[in-house]
């Protein structure tokens, strides 16, 4: 993971040429050198999104977002297996269902994509512990290290997760083409354990190149990057320059330039994680992420960093975010919502984010001779010192590359400069914060382009000529030149270029508008259709490989594959909205338009005949049907239960665990014996429970505790069945980046005792509720960070002794997994399972009056979403959140999110496919702890839809 911000420096990032991996493919080899990796001595430049399978647990969904991986480009994903995910306990691991991760390699194979594999142990990716199960927390010897206890534990995941890898290799004819050790695990200097998992790795049958990802230049355990213990084949860097200051979406590059960095001369140049996004650090919303990490930051850093460095080896993180739903989360700086502010969202909309990567991506998979690349002499931008240029080379083909971008990265104007260049003299213009890569001397299909200050997004040979997009800002001025034997025909289909010819090459100048069409025949070459357009209108053309030509389409939403079969062009495509056809070229034409080889004239999207003209520029066009509304029922008929039965003093806690510790493995020493410590008994996940039994002597007046929860945790409290109040859970070393002394009183709570409420010389019940907001992650990887205990740690009422008793979860959901539920009576019992019979219940309404405590609210609700369409759901809390209540969201079952003034600032949350009945009855229930009296609980609630497209 991209790890804390105030220690990530800068540098990273680059493109080229992609090679996608054959699908069902014979087993294949992997190689490198200092340009790129090479699959069978075939170039290539990996590009990869990464993607969290554990985030999304709908299998069903996860194919939706690799094919959108591969449509916007990508022909890679980076995948982290979390450990704590399959590892509810020691000994017990789960690979069926949400966590079938052999299906998951499947998917990505069929999708032609690429897979770095990303096993840890450690990941970081904010999620709880770092992906390192909490049991873990218990086991002796320190975390990411070699020691004995810790080195069992770990080996035993990877002997589980490796094989099920190593079957799907680029090797074994599979997709993993890279397998990463370990995680930003520079901060330490334990070369054994590293040389481990890699020893590990090569027992298990991993045989493809093994990397690892450093963050901020800090190898020590490994300096030189070169031979010995621990160092990998092949280092690469993680770089964040925007940081994750949201609220502050203006903010440009504060933590450097963004270069990735050359580690050894014998390797490409690996971007192994480059900002695609932010955790919402200060609550900001992800829109605000988005905005921050936008297409200008990726214009500027992405492009910058491809020619700059000429890396070939690159990740972006995320591709798609996902939910962090259950108590996947850790507790800092992270809520439901894992969003990240990436191209694809976590409801899997597209944004503009995804146009930006489609252009970028796209010019990757067409222009080959990016995959090796040497700098060279730069050609100058004359007449405005506000622009300059950098260039690198292909050494066998010539192909030049030419970043022009601004002098200052954080230039805001719009700046103009002459490019001389191969014996020309061409305009450039460039917006503040944007770059351009020029490409020169390159046979783009069986043309000769000299130059271009348009920038090509593809080409492709289509039945017999040459189609070509290029693109630029839109309003900014364009000249291409090509070069012929003899003069060609030039005809203009569409838009205003004009054309000259002189000394064997052909000049087309333009301005960026709509998109012109140019036809151009004759002069010893086969044809050229050019598509000259702005950033928008490229960003509405797909393009999909058949087992023949190429095909290029715009116009839809998404294009999944194509075929073509004699005269007929099928597609799999999302369609979204009106798309009456118009005129050819109108930007506001939402019309289907296919560019395909001349014998096809028929056009069938999924099952349905289009009905197609053909155009000028030889394309079919047409329209595709809309899909249908999707109406949203109202959550109406809600019934409540309060709970807690917990809290009163006759309650049977016999069958709890007596908590009677005296030792621990955490570093930190409790504050009062026994150990309290919920991790030390078991309760590793979500609201725990607590109950201490005492013979008061009358003379106690408070009870004095110490919580430890994690950001944004609280606990509350009773006696003898009366509420006392709550108090907020302490952190300890939660956000720094480095050890800080221990708070000697985290968490405190002082509650008095009322008058009369205690029973001298009987047994007294307290009664404490701790909801515990998931594990530190071990960024450090040191023990006072990661093993910081959750839950009780002190509890007194003067010198009376306490006996405990401890009860957490009931077990791990065998669907659901053990990061679903915790401890709550209801979570327990049942109350949140769509089976569980609730017609006893009273009729109430969430937005109710609420009392100190847990009320239950259930109710259900139908849909009948229309087939093949895709309509994402979401459930939506009106209102302001008040800080006096936290709600657990339930769908049918699994714990989709937390909502609440203190838990963050979402309103909204994702009910995914799968989870969701999209056909059917569906069962939604609340978990509302109030910590005081709340006039008016949550409401009103509401169901909506995220977008709504037919997927044919």
């Amino acid at each position: 993971m991209r790890r804390t911000l105030s220690l990530l420096l800068a540098m990273l990032l680059t493109c080229a040429t992609l090679v996608a991996p054959a699908r069902a493919a014979a087993a294949r080899e992997v190689t490198y050198d200092r340009y790129s990796l090479m699959v069978d001595g075939r170039r290539v430049v990996l590009q990869a999104a990464e993607f969290h399978y554990f985030r999304l647990p709908s299998p069903r969904l996860w194919q939706d977002v690799l094919e959108k991986f591969k449509a916007a480009g990508f022909n890679a994903v980076s995948l982290y297996f979390s450990w704590a995910y399959h590892s509810p306990k020691p000994g017990v691991y789960d690979f069926a269902g949400v966590r079938d991760v052999d299906r998951l390699l499947r998917m990505a194979s069929e999708a032609g994509l690429y897979v770095i594999a990303r096993p840890g142990p450690y990941i970081n990716a904010e999620s709880s512990g770092g992906g390192l199960p909490a049991w873990v927390k218990t086991v002796p010897g320190r975390a990411r290290s070699s020691e004995s206890g810790y080195q069992a534990a770990y080996r035993e995941w990877l002997h589980r997760i490796n094989p099920i890898i190593a079957r799907h290799q680029v090797t074994e004819g599979g997709p993993v083409i890279l397998y990463n050790a370990e995680n930003e695990y520079q901060v330490n200097t334990d070369a054994a354990y590293m040389q481990d998992i890699q020893d590990q790795a090569r027992a298990d049958g991993i045989d493809v190149p093994i990397t690892t990802n450093d963050c901020c230049d800090g190898g020590s355990w490994s300096s030189t990057w070169a031979t010995g213990p621990g160092a990998v084949q092949i280092p690469g860097i993680d770089d964040y320059p925007q940081s994750f200051e949201c609220a502050n979406p203006g903010l440009w590059g504060p933590w450097g330039e963004g270069l990735t960095e050359r580690l050894r001369d014998d390797i490409p140049v690996f971007a192994a994680e480059y900002q695609a996004g932010a955790i919402d650090v200060g609550d900001a919303g992800y829109d605000k992420c988005r905005e921050l990490t936008g297409p200008a930051f990726m214009k500027y850093f992405y492009k910058n960093n491809l020619v700059t460095t000429g890396a070939t080896m690159f990740s972006y993180y995320m591709g798609y975010g996902g939910t962090n739903w259950g108590w996947l989360a850790q507790p800092n700086d992270v809520y439901t919502s894992y969003d990240y502010g990436a191209p694809i969202t976590e409801a899997r909309q597209l944004t503009p984010k995804y146009d930006e990567f489609k252009r970028q991506g796209y010019f990757l998979q067409a222009v080959a001779p990016l995959a090796k690349t040497d700098p060279v002499a730069t050609p100058p931008a004359s007449g405005n010192p506000a622009l300059t240029t950098v260039a690198r080379a292909n050494p066998d083909t010539g192909t030049e590359f030419v970043l022009v971008k601004h002098t200052d990265r954080a230039a805001t104007s719009t700046d103009t400069a002459t490019l001389d260049w191969a014996g020309h003299r061409v305009p450039v213009q460039v917006k503040g914060r944007d770059a351009h890569v020029l490409v020169g001397e390159y046979d783009l299909g069986g043309q000769r382009l000299v130059l271009s200050t348009s920038e090509i997004m593809t080409h492709a040979a289509i039945g017999g000529r040459d189609v070509a997009v290029l693109y630029g800002t839109a309003g900014s001025p364009g000249a291409t030149i090509l070069r012929y034997g003899s003069e060609p025909r030039v005809t203009v289909l569409e838009g205003r270029v004009s054309s000259s010819y002189s000394g064997g090459e052909l000049r087309l100048d333009y301005s960026h508008e709509g998109l012109a069409r140019v036809l151009v025949t004759g002069g010893g070459r086969r044809p050229l259709l050019l598509l000259i357009g702005t950033d928008e209108e490229a960003a509405r053309f797909w393009r999909a490989d058949t087992a023949t030509d190429p095909v290029l389409v715009r116009g839809t939403d998404l294009v999944r594959s194509a075929s073509v079969n004699g005269d007929t062009v099928r597609l799999v495509a999302d369609v979204a909205g009106d798309t009456t056809p118009v005129a050819a070229g109108n930007a506001a034409s939402p019309a289907v338009e296919v560019f395909a080889p001349p014998a096809a004239h028929r056009l069938r999207i999924g099952t349905r005949d289009v009905r197609v003209t053909r155009t000028p520029s030889g394309s079919l066009l047409g329209s595709a049907r809309a899909p249908e509304p999707a109406p949203m029922p109202e959550l109406t008929s809600w019934r409540t239960r309060p709970e807690a039965p917990e809290a009163q003093p006759r309650f049977d806690d016999s069958r709890w665990t007596r908590a009677d510790r005296t030792t621990t493995t955490s570093p930190h020493p409790p504050k009062t014996l026994p150990v309290l410590y919920a991790d030390d008994y078991g309760c590793h996940y979500g609201n725990v429970w607590y109950r201490g039994h005492f013979t008061a002597t009358g003379a106690e007046t408070t009870i004095d505790l110490n919580a430890i929860t994690g950001k944004r945790g609280n606990y509350l409290v009773w006696l003898n069945g009366r509420y006392l109040g709550s108090a907020a859970g302490g952190v300890q070393a939660d956000s720094g980046d480095q050890w800080t002394p221990p708070n000697p009183d985290p968490g405190p709570g002082h509650f008095a005792i009322p008058a009369g409420l205690l029973k001298p010389g009987a047994d007294n019940v307290i009664a404490v509720l701790v909801a515990n907001m998931g594990h530190n992650d071990d960024w450090i990887a040191d023990d006072l960070r990661f093993k910081q205990p959750r839950g009780l740690v002190g509890a007194a009422i003067g010198g009376t002794p306490i006996s405990w008793r401890i009860q957490g979860a009931a077990g791990a959901d065998p669907v659901r997994g053990g990061l679903n539920n915790g401890g709550l009576y209801g979570e327990r019992t049942g109350w949140h399972l769509p089976t569980y019979p609730d017609k006893s219940w009273k009729n109430a309404t969430p937005a109710a009056p609420l009392t100190p405590g847990v009320t239950w609210y259930r109710t259900s609700f139908k849909l009948d979403l229309p087939q093949g369409q895709d309509v994402p759901i979401g459930l939506r809390f009106g209102g302001d959140p008040s800080p006096a209540y936290r709600v657990l969201i339930f769908l049918n079952g699994w714990n989709v999110g937390q909502y609440g003034g203190d838990i963050g600032p979402q309103k909204e949350f994702s009910l995914p496919a799968g989870l969701l009945a999209e056909r059917g009855t569906n069962t939604l229930a609340l978990a509302v702890t109030a910590e005081e009296p709340v006039p008016a609980g949550p409401g009103p609630i509401s169901l909506f839809a995220y977008g709504n497209v037919r997927v044919d």
